[in-house]
């Protein structure tokens, strides 16, 4: 055999070894608005973390068997609004005085995208939901944001509510900034309790520096139709017994004003007053020593 084609013939397991290698490798490249987990191992080692591949990355080759776990990165919310691609409907609260009201509004926030938090929250949260993202999809994080997010926004409108009664927060503007401002207070402690760590930070949260508190855009609670029906005829009411007592404070007013009359001119006096005054009597200026002629009106 000759020494070249014992070369070749040497060769070839390299360069299949080497063929399957480059087979088994992937790149990735990130988006502006998405960052990526790269776990290095497979099936004949041990799976360890090795990088954040941050927003807006060229290429990056993977090894054979790695994986990668794209989050969102940037601007994020939770809608319990009820609308159509709503994550929630509207959520349920109690009022001090018993009163059953629904609260709808949007949770903004960001995902704590600081590699080593966010390693964390994968570990801990997302795999268990497959929180991730594929292909800019994901059930599994509407999944997670409701147990993350919904359930101690829930908690927290339930304890703020149960402070304040039904009337003010349905229409008292002071009482509804205060009861807002417990909500966000309760919530930012709640979320934070429920993942165990700063998961969830301020919109504007850039995955550097402090994470922040997310933002609340609550609407007030509304109480059920058949009390806002009722509240309504109250104040229906109120208004007409204002009404009704200008009305009697006028009558009263003219009444004094004939016992006036009564005084000055008699009772036939005050009457033929009135009837003047009301254009029901006619006064002519009678020349001195002329005659006049009264004519009574058609009836």
């Amino acid at each position: 055999m000759s020494g070249f084609l014992k070369g070749v013939l040497l060769g070839v397991p390299v360069l299949v070894v080497a063929g399957l290698m480059l087979s088994g490798c992937s790149r990735v490249s990130t988006q502006p608005d998405e960052v990526v987990l790269h776990y290095a191992g497979g099936m004949f080692e041990a799976i360890k973390f090795e990088r954040c591949i941050n927003p807006s990355s060229g290429a990056t080759l993977l090894g054979p068997g790695d994986t990668s776990y794209s989050y969102p990165f940037g601007q994020r919310t939770f809608d319990f609004s009820g609308a159509r691609d709503a994550e929630s409907k509207p959520l349920s609260v109690v009022s001090k005085d018993n009163v059953e009201m629904t609260v709808s509004g949007v949770a903004t926030f960001t995902l704590n995208t600081d590699c080593k938090t966010l390693q964390r929250f994968h570990e801990k949260i997302g795999l268990k939901y497959r929180a991730s993202y594929e292909d800019g999809r994901s059930e599994g994080w509407a999944r997670m944001l409701n147990i993350y997010m919904r359930v101690p926004l829930d908690r927290a409108l339930d304890a703020a509510s149960q402070e304040f009664e039904w009337r003010g927060l349905f229409n008292d503007p002071k009482v509804k900034q205060a009861w807002e401002a417990r909500v966000g207070a309760l919530a930012r402690q709640f979320i934070e309790e429920t993942g165990g760590a700063d998961y969830f930070c301020n919109q504007n949260y850039s995955g550097t520096g402090e994470c922040g508190d997310i933002s609340l855009t609550i609407q007030k609670p509304e109480p059920p139709d058949a009390l806002v029906d009722a509240l309504a005829a109250e104040q229906a009411a109120k208004a007409e017994n204002v009404a009704q007592a200008q009305r009697n404070a006028k009558v009263r007013t003219e009444i004094a004003s004939i016992r006036d009359l009564v005084k000055v001119l008699g009772p036939q006096g005050a009457v033929l007053w009135q009837a003047i005054q009301k254009g029901q009597v006619s006064v002519v200026p009678i020349p001195q020593g002329g005659n006049l002629t009264i004519t009574p009106p058609n009836r």
